[in-house]
């Protein structure tokens, strides 16, 4: 089994910003437990700050992976491109927001990739890309 984590925008700044909301773990400490916690499964990680590279990793991915976890983080509630990626490729994706994003700011509210996604977990932090995996694996 393999499985594409593509994270967005600021979710390479995991562990330093806004650790009330985020958590104080680095998304690549806990890549590290990801991989003990799922030895059966390999993992490949990118991360970007610009949504045409994210556009790209989602369409290289395609057929590719047996499955892809996408964080967009601020392009969620953004990007019609990335939602109409989503829906353009054939390989799974779910949906992953660290914080719960119905309890945040109303324009976080809205989730434009949401709705081209298999499934969607949010506000479960960290923990919800294992929930992914899971999902995923069965």
């Amino acid at each position: 089994m393999h499985i594409t984590i593509i994270n967005g925008p600021n979710l390479n700044l995991l562990g330093k910003r806004e650790p009330e909301i985020y958590g104080s773990t680095s998304f690549d400490e806990f890549l590290v437990e990801l991989k003990k916690r799922f030895a059966h499964v390999s993992f490949d990680y990118f991360q970007s700050n610009h949504e045409g590279a994210l556009i790209d990793k989602l369409q290289s991915s395609n057929g590719n992976t047996d499955g892809i976890i996408l964080n967009a983080a601020g392009y969620s509630h953004t990007s019609i491109a990335l939602a109409d990626t989503i829906k353009a490729i054939e390989t799974q994706v779910i949906e992953v927001h660290i914080s719960n994003i119905h309890a945040r700011e109303d324009f976080r509210k809205q989730s434009y990739t949401a709705g081209a996604a298999a499934g969607v977990i949010t506000g479960l932090g960290l923990e919800g890309y294992a929930l992914a995996v899971t999902f995923l694996v069965k």
